[in-house]
């Protein structure tokens, strides 16, 4: 039950500044992660649990089954991380199951809201990481825009990707891109499977706009991530990611 208290005390504060809007002029806008944790259950507020009291076992009982268990905790950073490569590899991985295997997996680190835990990952954590309704998007582009997409999660510092390398300077532009451990060819057609959010350009992914085709699905992207460990679980693995080079950071 920690998100909706977080967002109902955050809904309070807010609603207090909307009263007293007339006293403030905005200055400044400043924006960070904040990483939802245990940390919030410490001190937890009297009358906000007697609100949430009456709901609290419905909830756990939705939120609480296990799905499997995850080999380490996995977080989502840039350039790369454990947890943005997972999830474009489960991307990738679940696109074969609606024709070819695409050649690039994306995700955007921004849509990933926690951490998978170490151990037992149950419905509620992957709620957590994925809470938005994403779908899974096959979007076929032409190389010129595929180099043009790479140019554009080298400007952001990284996303989640899978099936490429890039080489990426530290003020955000590309140095080099390889799929399928080849350079791009500019009158080839590749496939990228991502979310339908991404494949409209959004979070500056402006590129995937021009997509020569869109193949939008009705498979929620929190439902492929279950999907992933609840398998996994079934061989007796733990789900698992490494840090493998996909976008390295140089000087010029």
């Amino acid at each position: 039950m920690r998100r909706p208290i977080f967002i109902g005390l955050c809904l309070s504060v807010f609603l207090f500044h909307v009263s007293c809007a007339r006293q403030y002029v905005l200055t400044a806008v400043q924006h960070e992660r904040l990483e939802v944790t245990s940390h919030y259950d410490e001190a937890p507020d009297a009358e906000a649990m007697e609100i949430v009291a009456p709901y609290r076992k419905t909830v756990d009982s939705i939120m609480s089954p296990v799905l499997g268990e995850s080999a380490e905790v996995m977080r989502a950073d840039r350039p790369e991380s454990l947890l943005s490569n997972f999830v474009a590899d489960v991307l990738r991985d679940a696109s074969g199951h609606i024709g070819k295997k695409a050649d690039m997996g994306l995700c955007n680190v921004g849509g990933l809201r926690s951490i998978m835990p170490q151990g037992k990952v149950t419905y509620g954590d992957v709620l957590e990481i994925s809470p938005f309704e994403n779908h899974l998007c096959v979007v076929t582009l032409q190389g010129t825009k595929l180099k043009e997409l790479m140019q554009q999660i080298a400007a952001v510092g990284g996303e989640g990707i899978s099936g490429a390398r890039l080489v990426i300077s530290q003020d955000g532009q590309l140095l080099s891109a390889k799929v399928r451990g080849e350079d791009i060819d500019e009158d080839a057609l590749y496939t990228i499977a991502t979310l339908d959010y991404l494949a409209e350009g959004n979070d500056r992914m402006y590129a995937l706009k021009d997509a020569v085709s869109k193949q939008k699905t009705s498979i929620l992207v929190r439902e492929l991530i279950m999907e992933t460990i609840r398998n996994e679980y079934a061989k007796g693995h733990k789900v698992d990611a490494k840090i493998e080079g996909r976008i390295v950071v140089k000087e010029k």
